[in-house]
């Protein structure tokens, strides 16, 4: 026996120790991954190699390995965390401009809309165009660029409803004219529906119906639509004429077969501005009925929008970006990238959760999260350490004695050597 077999299983104990030190120490790490000590005895060899006699020289660390087993998640309620189910990678963009890889799913919005880890590097995707649609090109840096929605006038108003067919003909002092919003018995019923101008400025539009003709071919309405108080005008018949057939469905609309009718008003001058703005909206009152029920608005539905500033940011399972707006819109600004290898046990460990490709990691795929080979997404959670501490300690014990074990082994042969130089 000699001093090397000590020697190496200290230095080997020392190893292993340092090992679980680092798996310990990163317990509570989102992300990380622990590793294992792995040994290979060593031989020494002679001209006519190993001989049946040989007993060996000892231990020496063949490797650190890396165990790629998913950790717990934990939900965390912010919308920027995210986890991933089973296999791949975040991409993510050093400041310095490497590509790294990651596991750690703890991500903000930087001072200039980038989505970005703690440390500042950069999670990588793809970008939405203006329509909201994504082209899988290269990935890039995702940023929140529209943190606002401009306004968009109304130009269509599709707008369904039920008038009672036991309503009658209004009748008194001052009648005809009817749909008179200064004298309620003019009308059978009004209905109003929201409109935007070119600002975003919302307008009251309000439709009056009566009942004007009743024939054995079907029942004849007349309406009239006011915004703001003002009456509309159109370039086609006006007022405008509701025809249903014996079945309550709507035959006619001004005579013809229904479709949009153009009705235009005045919107009063904006701040700064000397001039009235007239805007036309296309009023379609298709999939009306007229039956023996209450009047009501069956559907309304219209394009206009009102201005909107960003109010929330969705991630969806397939790794989708929605912002969601004040005005009830919402917008697909990108996609989250993630990567997988053939060995990720391969990849190189560069700190700060980060990884990098390597010759023995294979070269990434990167796929839509849920495609391939990779797992979907979690958002407001993370994914713990998969370091099990209960693991670890008994291993810290068992190094310890094993560290005991090759310090005695030193202590003998001193020993021995001792008691030969006293001789």
């Amino acid at each position: 026996m000699g001093f090397q077999q000590g020697l190496s299983g200290l230095n080997a104990a020392s190893v292993q120790l340092d090992t679980i030190g680092n798996n310990v120490a990163n317990a509570s790490t989102v992300g990380f991954k622990s590793s294992r000590t792995e040994f290979g005895d060593l031989y020494g060899q002679t001209l006519y190699g190993i001989t049946a006699t040989t007993p060996g020289i000892g231990v020496q660390v063949q490797g650190i390995t890396q165990n790629m087993t998913n950790g717990n998640i934990e939900t965390t309620g912010r919308s920027l965390d995210l986890a991933i189910n089973n296999s791949g990678f975040f991409i993510v963009q050093t400041p310095n401009g490497t590509q790294a890889y990651t596991r750690n799913g703890e991500f903000q919005v930087n001072n200039q809309g980038y989505i970005v880890g703690t440390s500042g590097n950069y999670l990588q995707g793809w970008t939405a165009n203006a329509a909201g649609g994504i082209s899988y090109g290269p990935v890039g840096k995702l940023q929140l660029t529209n943190t606002s929605i401009s306004p968009v006038p109304t130009s269509k108003l599709s707008l369904a409803v039920q008038l009672n067919s036991n309503s009658t003909t209004p009748t008194g002092t001052g009648i005809p004219p009817y749909n008179n919003p200064a004298v309620s018995t003019s009308y059978n019923w009004s209905n109003n529906q929201t409109v935007y101008d070119s600002l975003g400025n919302s307008h009251q539009m309000v439709f009056y119906y009566t009942l004007t003709s009743q024939a054995a071919t079907g029942n004849t309405w007349t309406v009239n639509a006011y915004v703001d108080g003002n009456q509309v005008t159109s370039t086609g018949t006006y007022p405008l004429t509701l025809g249903y057939n014996t079945n309550g469905l709507l035959s006619t609309v001004n005579g013809a077969a229904p479709g949009a009718v153009p009705l235009s008003f005045t919107i009063a001058p904006p701040n700064g501005s000397s001039a009235s703005t007239s805007q036309t909206v296309n009023v379609n009152f298709a999939n009306s009925t007229q039956i023996a029920q209450q009047s009501a608005t069956l559907s309304a539905t219209q394009d206009g929008i009102a201005p909107g500033t960003l109010q929330s940011i969705n991630i969806s399972s397939n790794g989708t970006i929605q912002a969601s707006f004040s005005n009830s819109q919402t917008k697909t600004i990108g996609q989250v990238a993630l990567a997988n290898f053939v060995n990720p046990q391969g990849l190189q460990a560069m700190g700060g959760n980060l990884w990098s490709e390597t010759n023995n990691s294979g070269t990434p795929t990167t796929n839509v999260p849920g495609t391939g080979n990779t797992g979907t997404l979690s958002a407001g959670q993370v994914e713990d350490s998969n370091v099990n501490l209960t693991n670890e300690l008994v291993n810290m014990i068992t190094t310890q004695r094993y560290y005991q074990a090759n310090a005695q082994t030193v202590k003998t042969q001193d020993t021995l050597i001792q008691t030969l130089l006293n001789i």
